[in-house]
């Protein structure tokens, strides 16, 4: 059986967390600083952030560790607290998981390096880089492990590398970006993303990010037209496109249009939904009163 089917049991589709750096910023955290530093410096409001999504109905919060990897945090003067930053955003996540019964997913976005040839980063490299943060977000007590906002194959594949290497009883759930022309930025067609990453051994496979729900109702058709067999489909969708409003961005997608956007990928049979960049607890809380009224 489908190792995350197991862990998360019957019931379809399962509602995931949305946005964490909405919610830090509007806390206080300065545009260009990493949210990772505030799982050490500022863990009140990364347990605040953690504690409205699950009371929005969240059943799965993600670790607060976008870019945990080596590259992105050296790009702060973090990168000798790799373990420290990740075992202590998995244990925010999980003080407030336990409270709830709820699940922690470990969150490993990309690397900010291209792998080779369009790069220098070699696949046992980028591999490395995943491993050295996965082994902290285990420490921590993650439930599972979500790749998520790839655009490389090749470095999927390098995380599903890591995950089998320091994780291997723990589910993976890798998304991809399909922001161009429903592709990713290196031409990876959602049908084709699905097929290559099961075979490789995800859990689930799916889409974040992206241009909006209509987009992401377009790849997930794609997505589930492509799956075969037990594999779980996963879409979190940005809320719109950021606008300007004053001297901020606000994105455009409503808490009921996110909802409605929701109950359209259960339609579809979306296994897991959640939300990307601009959503925010109400949009989860919408999306969750949508999804029990449908259920």
């Amino acid at each position: 059986m489908n190792r995350l089917a197991a862990l998360l049991g019957a019931d379809r589709p399962v509602l995931v967390d949305g946005g964490m750096g909405t919610l830090l910023q509007d806390s206080g955290l300065e545009d260009g600083a990493p949210g990772e530093l505030w799982n050490l410096e500022n863990p009140d409001a990364v347990r605040a952030a953690h504690t409205a999504y699950a009371e929005a109905g969240a059943r799965l919060l993600t670790t607060n560790t976008f870019g945990g990897t080596r590259p992105r945090l050296g790009l702060h003067g973090l990168g000798d607290r790799v373990g420290e930053v990740n075992r202590t955003a998995a244990q925010l996540a999980r003080s407030v998981a336990d409270e709830r019964g709820l699940l922690v997913a470990g969150d490993l976005g990309p690397t900010g390096e291209l792998l080779a040839p369009l790069g220098t980063l070699t696949p046992e490299e980028a591999q490395a880089l995943f491993a050295e943060q996965l082994t902290g977000l285990v420490e921590g007590g993650i439930d599972l492990v979500l790749v998520e906002t790839l655009s490389d194959l090749g470095e999927a594949d390098a995380a599903l590398a890591a995950a089998r290497q320091i994780a291997p009883g723990l589910p993976v759930a890798v998304t991809m970006s399909f922001d161009t022309n429903l592709r990713t930025m290196m031409g990876v067609r959602p049908g084709d993303a699905v097929t290559h990453l099961a075979a490789a051994g995800a859990d689930a496979v799916g889409a974040n990010c992206g241009r909006g729900p209509a987009e992401m109702e377009s790849i997930a058709a794609e997505m589930v037209a492509a799956r075969a067999g037990d594999l779980l489909l996963i879409a979190q969708s940005n809320a719109g496109l950021p606008q300007v409003v004053g001297d901020h961005f606000e994105y455009d997608a409503t808490a009921d249009d996110m909802a409605a956007h929701a109950a359209r990928l259960a339609e579809l049979g979306i296994d897991l939904v959640g939300g990307c960049c601009g959503s925010t607890p109400a949009h989860i809380a919408a999306i969750a009163a949508t999804l029990t009224t449908t259920a």
